[in-house]
């Protein structure tokens, strides 16, 4: 029997996402660990929101993406997709659900291929899963999107070199909106761009959402600064875990657990005189690896709070208040 939840408010479901991946040696490939890239994370994404997941590098945000689209196998737990079990599903059924799901990357310039045109790239899922989109003809769709994202559908033959990086970026958000679905994961889809076509494109995605009416987005980032403009909820990840997740104003104003406080706090301030006197000693030394983590919390090597607790025994993510769920023991 499923375990999902056939709500009409919530659009993706995920629960005790675990997602390992083995590590070899030697020519016969003989397995000597493995690599917790994803180690029991949980959340509900609500039509119409936008959920940020952040972190450092390596902590696991986006393979948890990459799984949610069925890109890499999970090891154990669940995911719903609008009602339905697609945890295991064989890439036959995944056929159709993919139609509902798609995905931007963080580079425009790989995502694309450079020998195909503009319009044919935008076109492709519609000729992969033999839909025209809105009822128009397959060329008409490609130009309705074309202006959708803010592109003129006069450059549809252009190749991918002939585009800067932001209109390359509107052609892989184009490419993701072709089969109108309801969830988006953004993969860091500003990273690869300067700070101004950085706000251009998060305007653009928060219009999109408006216009389309009930589309959800899951935006992943390294940037706590970033995901606050654009998200309602925020999870904060650590070495393949959420630590703390609570909507976004809250997250700012009232951070519980070290580790989020340690972001929020190396997040640059314009102002010279402000970033001298601030104390960024907060977390010390580096992210543990993934193929051996520390026994109980984590996060308790690098934490200034850590007692002998942290050490033995894991925390659970509990609520410590409405619609704030935190993982420490001293939240």
């Amino acid at each position: 029997m499923s375990k999902c939840s056939l709500s009409t408010e919530s659009v993706l479901t995920v629960t005790d996402l675990a997602v390992h991946f083995p590590v070899t040696h030697g020519p016969l490939k003989r397995k000597i660990g493995t690599v917790k890239a994803v180690d029991g994370v949980s959340f509900t994404v609500h039509r119409g929101e936008t959920l940020g997941l952040v972190g450092e590098s390596g902590c696991g945000k986006t393979t948890v993406g990459r799984s949610i689209i069925r890109l890499y196998e999970p090891t154990s737990g669940s995911i719903c997709f609008e009602g339905q079990d697609i945890t295991h599903l064989s890439d036959r059924h995944l056929r159709g659900i993919r139609r509902r799901m798609s995905l931007i990357f963080q580079d425009p310039s790989g995502s694309l291929d450079p020998r195909q045109s503009a319009g044919s790239i935008v076109g492709e899922p519609l000729r992969i899963h033999r839909r025209e989109g809105n009822g128009l003809p397959r060329r008409e769709r490609v130009e309705e999107l074309f202006g959708l994202v803010g592109l003129d559908p006069c450059m549809m033959d252009r190749v991918p070199h002939e585009f800067s990086g932001g209109q390359r970026q509107r052609i892989g958000i184009a490419r993701a909106l072709a089969c109108e679905p309801s969830l988006i994961i953004c993969d860091e889809p500003v990273s690869a761009l300067d700070v101004s076509m950085q706000a251009q494109i998060m305007n653009l995605l928060q219009e999109l959402q408006e216009g389309l009416g009930g589309l959800a987005y899951i935006f992943i980032a390294h940037d706590l600064a970033v995901v606050r403009h654009v998200s309602d909820r925020i999870a904060v990840m650590y070495l393949g875990r959420i630590v703390e997740l609570t909507e976004s104003d809250r997250l700012y104003e009232d951070p519980r657990h070290p580790y989020t406080q340690a972001l929020l706090a190396a997040i640059p301030i314009p102002d010279p005189f402000v970033e001298e006197g601030r104390d960024l000693s907060l977390v010390k030394g580096e992210i543990p690896s993934p193929i051996s983590p520390p026994s109980g919390c984590t996060f308790h090597p690098r934490c200034p709070l850590a007692t002998p607790e942290c050490a033995q025994q894991a925390p659970v993510l509990r609520e410590v208040a409405e619609g704030h769920e935190v993982s420490c023991h001293h939240a």
